[in-house]
């Protein structure tokens, strides 16, 4: 990561979500003042106003960036009506391809809408560049004379994200243009913990008067629902005003867009993959437009709505699928008898009954139900009172009555502008990224390494000689941290020292993993993952030179340093997850 840059003028932070993004900046004077008052940019598309654009972004033929946002869509849209769509290449809500992939490599392909690839790496990047750029712009508007070297910059990602992909993201980041010393990674529920500390309570929903109850030894869980992830994190506040995490990151790929999904898997069931298919290829600017309405739509569903609800849908749908079915759709929905009377779709109009509407939330709610029932359970969470409601998903009805109806007993608070609170939140920790005094390990990390052979306990397979003629036992999984442990923030957690196998040894190549268990014998047991590697140069000979290795797993980060101890010298140590 590098020293961090603490001669700084203002934060800006980049909330890079999987359905829609956007930006904030305030400077020192600003934060001290008012915590929360920052700069934003409004965005406009169709019917939407948003402090938010959407996680949309265009490249032509050549795979030169050509616009990001509301635009990009618009764009391609333009491009699909004059049939030139098929030069371009339109990646949207593509942030999710980064969740929980343990095996991440730096050549990741994405495919776009058309299945065309392109390097992940170059979309993500791409995408950073242009909000950084913009973000550039309009702060210059503000305070001409502001550079590069002025900002420390503030990058958003899941908690329950591993490493893998959290250093994808500050890579991509340093290639649009972001130094990694100016570079802060924030967990997205741990930026909405910290804005709901400033948030007044007469703005959240839930509360009366004064300011949120967040005195010390307070205990809350963090609830952010956002376009992919349902993110969760549990907090105390501690005597001096920092926050202790009290259960380790959780949480599932339960968001809003899923939401969506399920939609577009109903119009799918009325008029088969291939219309629908055929209709997203080749009208992509009425596809556009047919979420834009579902996503105003479905911010106002509410589980207590009995009115049948109306939906605009675009004619070239019903058209299609008139052409290549020889009937007409208002026809063919009587002989599907799940929805008999209670879909009714003529031209560009459908009507749907509220349950049938009020379905489309059932997967995913039940998934959230079962994850807090069982969340809940758990000894460290069961006294928690109060869950904070944050994440555009978070403000919809239809949600909030499945936590309330789930979690009775728990006080539930939503604060206005739920979708906002992360990016504000974001800002902050980069005024004060102190603020977070511990955190819970995700996952059990340990170094591949070699211990005397136990006859009798340990595998044959496993057996080796060193050049002493010692007798050894290969893949041991050397724990450092374990899964759920409380590790305090700028501290290191473990010291371990390591010996070459090898007399004239001049490098120890270390293997790091990550296992889901608690105590992992082998590094080849099932639940062990290989996330990144160490490099340590060696000066001399023989096999009693030793290096200590430090891994520091309090950041939103991992940390690594490694010294020779014969010199004393701090070593060429290089991890990387990405390899």
């Amino acid at each position: 990561m590098g020293t961090r840059n603490d001669d700084y003028l203002l934060v800006a932070a980049i909330d890079f979500g999987t359905a829609y993004s956007g930006y904030a900046f305030s400077t020192r004077g600003e934060y001290k003042n008012d915590p929360l008052k920052v700069c934003a940019n409004t965005w406009s598309g169709g019917s939407l106003m948003s402090l938010k654009t959407s996680t949309c972004i265009l490249f032509d033929k050549r795979k030169k960036f050509h616009s990001f946002g509301f635009e990009a869509e618009d764009n391609y849209s333009g491009f699909a009506l004059d049939n030139e769509h098929n030069e371009y290449y339109f990646f949207r809500r593509f942030k999710m391809k980064l969740f929980d992939k343990m095996q991440l490599k730096r050549k990741f392909m994405l495919e776009d809408e058309m299945g065309r690839k392109m390097s992940a790496m170059d979309v993500f990047s791409a995408s950073i560049k242009y909000l950084k750029d913009h973000l550039m712009k309009r702060c210059q508007q503000q305070l001409p004379d502001t550079t590069d070297t002025d900002i420390r910059w503030v990058l958003t990602v899941p908690a329950i994200w591993n490493d893998t992909s959290k250093q994808f993201m500050r890579e991509a980041a340093q290639l649009a243009g972001i130094k990694s010393e100016q570079l802060l990674i924030a967990l997205e529920p741990e930026a909405a913990s910290l804005c709901c500390r400033y948030l007044p309570m007469n703005t959240i929903k839930g509360c009366s008067g004064g300011f949120l109850p967040f005195g010390p030894r307070s205990k809350y869980l963090v609830f952010d629902a956002g376009g992919g992830t349902v993110d969760i994190t549990v907090h105390e506040v501690q005597p001096n005003g920092s926050l202790k995490e009290l259960y380790k990151a959780n949480g599932g790929n339960w968001g809003g867009t899923y939401i969506d999904i399920a939609f577009r898997n109903l119009l799918a069931d009325i008029v088969g993959n291939d219309v629908m298919d055929d209709f997203q290829a080749t009208q992509m600017m009425d596809y556009i437009d047919l979420f834009r309405e579902f996503e105003v739509k479905k911010r106002n569903f509410k589980n207590e709505m009995t009115e049948k609800i109306n939906f605009k849908v675009p004619i070239a749908l019903s058209e299609n699928f008139s052409k290549k079915k020889g009937k007409a759709i208002k026809d063919h929905i009587n002989t599907k008898p799940q929805y008999d009377k209670k879909i009714i779709w003529i031209g560009d109009k459908l009507r749907m009954e509220a349950d049938v509407a009020k379905g489309l939330f059932k997967e995913t709610c039940e998934s959230v139900a079962k994850h807090l029932r069982e969340l809940f359970s758990q000894g460290q969470v069961k006294d928690v009172p109060t869950i904070l409601m944050v994440g555009g998903f978070s403000e919809s009805p239809m949600l909030q009555k499945v936590l309330r109806d789930t979690m009775p007993d728990k006080k539930i608070i939503i604060p206005a502008d739920a979708g906002l609170v992360v990016l504000k939140g974001a800002v902050i920790y980069g005024h004060n990224p102190d603020i977070i005094g511990e955190r819970r390990c995700r996952f059990t990390y340990g170094v591949q390494a070699s211990y005397p052979f136990k006859e009798g306990v340990d595998p044959e397979s496993k057996k080796f000689t060193n050049d002493a003629g010692k007798v050894f036992c290969a893949d041991k999984f050397d724990k450092h941290v374990e899964i759920g442990q409380a590790v305090t923030c700028g501290e290191d957690q473990v010291t371990r020292s390591y010996n070459p196998t090898k007399i004239n040894q001049t490098k120890i190549t270390f293997s790091v993993y990550a296992s889901k268990d608690e105590n992992p014998v082998f590094t080849t047991d099932p639940n062990c993952t290989l996330v990144g590697s160490l490099s340590v140069d060696l000066h001399g000979s023989g096999l009693e030179r030793s290096v200590t290795v430090q891994l520091s797993f309090s950041d939103t980060e991992l940390h690594v340093k490694a010294v020779e101890k014969a010199t004393g010298k701090e070593s060429t140590a290089t991890f990387d997850f990405l390899s």
